[in-house]
């Protein structure tokens, strides 16, 4: 198992547009084969960053959907936030899970 984290740094203006987006997404990715699921991190310190993080069977399965035709489509939102909404490239973090509760 896999865990992939995207952070997302939205200037304080934007999160509340931000977080809208995330609720309207499509959803593509929820039926994929390997993906388990998803938590979108508000940040609780200002300039800190979102994070959109995602579970997934196995790293396979990640690059599957990275590649995927509807990955494209589960991103489009993120055209409709101005360039000033993110002043930091987003940061993606991929690790293997070797532990912890509930995981055998």
């Amino acid at each position: 198992m896999i865990t992939v984290s995207n952070r997302i740094y939205v200037h304080p203006d934007y999160h509340a547009a931000f977080e809208a987006r995330f609720h309207a997404r499509p959803r593509q990715v929820d039926d994929r084969p390997g993906f388990l699921c998803s938590y979108i991190l508000k940040p609780t310190v200002q300039d800190e960053p979102f994070i959109v993080l995602t579970l997934w069977e196995s790293r396979e399965a990640f690059e599957a959907w990275r590649t995927a035709p509807g990955f494209k489509e589960g991103h489009k939102g993120g055209n409709t936030l101005p360039p000033e909404a993110f002043p930091r490239p987003n940061e993606l973090e991929i690790h293997d899970v070797i532990g912890g509760s509930g995981i055998d």
